[in-house]
């Protein structure tokens, strides 16, 4: 996991950089080798539904080229795999593939092509693109930076329960970055994180209770019970 301090002195205004100069974003970088979890995947089995154009097949083989999982690791190779996928509008194929992009990785680093196709995923719905693009948008990493933009993907894929990204709208509730100042829904943002092990909610939760009283804390309570992703 790489750690990211937004320094807020290139956003201009000294109580805007103030705010950003506390707001920290978690995001994992670029293909980042994932070696996957539980039985080993059964290679022969994806590549026969992947060479009949199954889409997710594509997408899997794709995954395990780029992470080097049952197959030797060949950036080349998964981003063939992955266009493949993304041809036919998958979202896990359209990141995969974006993620090669950003990086340079078995294509020409892109940020341009990064973002379109991170864009396309993260309006598929995948909230691991919608993570990413609010990262990009909040660092102005390919395009110019945009709090409020944001502010909306990194919404997005909370409502998905993806716990980074409730971290990080939980901050921005608190601080006011690309959103309305409003404790309570920070607050609920960071219990709903906090509950999933994301550590760094676990403090930002209990210095924030510090500072409501005990009707503001059970409103926030209440909304957290009644999340649903």
């Amino acid at each position: 996991m790489k750690k990211f301090l937004v320094m807020g002195g290139v956003f201009g205004g000294c109580a805007l950089a103030f705010l950003l100069s506390y707001l920290y974003v978690s995001r994992p970088e670029a293909v980042q080798p994932n070696p996957a979890k539980g039985p080993p995947i059964d290679i022969a089995a994806v590549r026969a539904k992947a060479e009949r154009g199954d889409a997710q097949a594509e997408a899997q083989l794709g995954d395990a080229y780029a992470n080097g999982v049952g197959v030797t690791n060949n950036y080349a190779e998964a981003a063939k795999w992955y266009r493949l996928a993304a041809d036919q509008t998958n979202a896990a194929g359209q990141y995969g593939l974006g993620q090669l992009y950003e990086a340079g990785r078995g294509v020409p680093k892109d940020l341009t092509q990064a973002l379109k196709l991170y864009r396309q995923a993260a309006e598929e719905g995948l909230p691991g693109a919608q993570y990413t693009l609010g990262f990009m948008n909040e660092a102005g990493r390919g395009l110019p930076v945009n709090q409020a933009e944001a502010a909306k993907w990194y919404l997005k894929a909370a409502e998905q329960g993806d716990s980074l990204a409730q971290y990080d709208i939980g901050q921005r509730y608190e601080l006011g970055v690309g959103v309305s100042v409003d404790k309570i829904e920070a607050l609920k943002w960071f219990i709903l994180a906090a509950k999933q092990g994301q550590l760094d909610s676990v403090a930002r939760r209990d210095k924030l209770k510090a500072a409501l009283t005990r009707s503001e804390i059970t409103t926030a309570e209440h909304r957290a019970a009644a999340f649903s992703p």
